[in-house]
């Protein structure tokens, strides 16, 4: 049994998942400014659920951004401490795959433009090819991660859909395509669900870090994270 626990806190939304074997739990929340309130104990409430325990996980994934950089530092924390605790390696995943992938489960559709708002007249923007073979779900990125003002990115050559709260810029990014999207996802947040079911193949390629190497990704350069010794004991 391969049991992976997963969080996101990178937007307004919260959540939490687990993913035993590809079956998946998940509590979802829309809960601006209350993650800190709530993210372990719905951490707490979904094990129990499960009837599992944090030492019988085998890893530990969370969404490491882009997005809000609060949430980021709370959910990056968090991770650090349940993870050093219980001496699990943590699996880091794209908020932004996330999101595509959950685009592909809500329609079909194979080519995403996931873009989150950055505020300040800017969006944190990737494109991947999302798609599912025997089972696996594959995610490959197409146009890497970046932060940027909408009118400022080249055109593309590829059709792509469109998923986040990014696309509030619909009208910018749209004349960017070949073509305007068929499918425009404004209001779909990364969650853990899709978190968790990519936390599932990058474990299996053995792409997992530390607890104290488990760290956020802003995009914006004068942010930045330092490391702590993570303070949160065995549960």
């Amino acid at each position: 049994m391969t049991a992976i626990l997963a969080l996101d806190t990178s937007t307004p939304a919260c959540s939490v998942a687990l993913n035993i074997d590809g079956v998946v739990l998940e509590d979802f929340r829309m809960a601006p400014r209350q993650h800190n309130d709530l993210i372990l104990p719905m951490v707490e409430q979904i094990l129990q659920q499960s009837g599992l325990a944090l030492a019988d996980l085998d890893a530990i994934a969370f969404g490491r951004g882009p997005g809000s950089f609060t949430g980021l530092r709370i959910s990056a924390g968090v991770v650090q401490g349940l993870a050093y605790g219980a001496d699990l390696p943590v699996i880091p995943v794209s908020t932004l795959a996330a999101q595509a992938l959950e685009g592909f489960q809500k329609t079909g559709k194979h080519h995403w433009l996931s873009a989150l708002d950055a505020r300040m007249g800017e969006i944190y923007v990737a494109g991947y090819h999302v798609n599912k073979v025997e089972g696996h779900h594959l995610v490959e990125c197409r146009f890497d991660e970046r932060v940027a003002k909408p009118d400022t990115l080249m055109k593309f050559d590829e059709c792509y859909q469109g998923v986040g709260s990014g696309w509030l810029y619909d009208e910018m990014l749209s004349a960017l395509l070949p073509q305007k999207p068929e499918h425009i996802l404004l209001d779909v947040a990364p969650r853990a669900a899709c978190i968790a079911q990519l936390a599932q193949e990058l474990f299996s390629q053995g792409k997992t870090v530390s607890a104290y190497d488990a760290m956020p990704t802003y995009l914006r350069d004068e942010i930045t994270w330092e490391k702590q010794a993570p303070k949160v004991g065995k549960r």
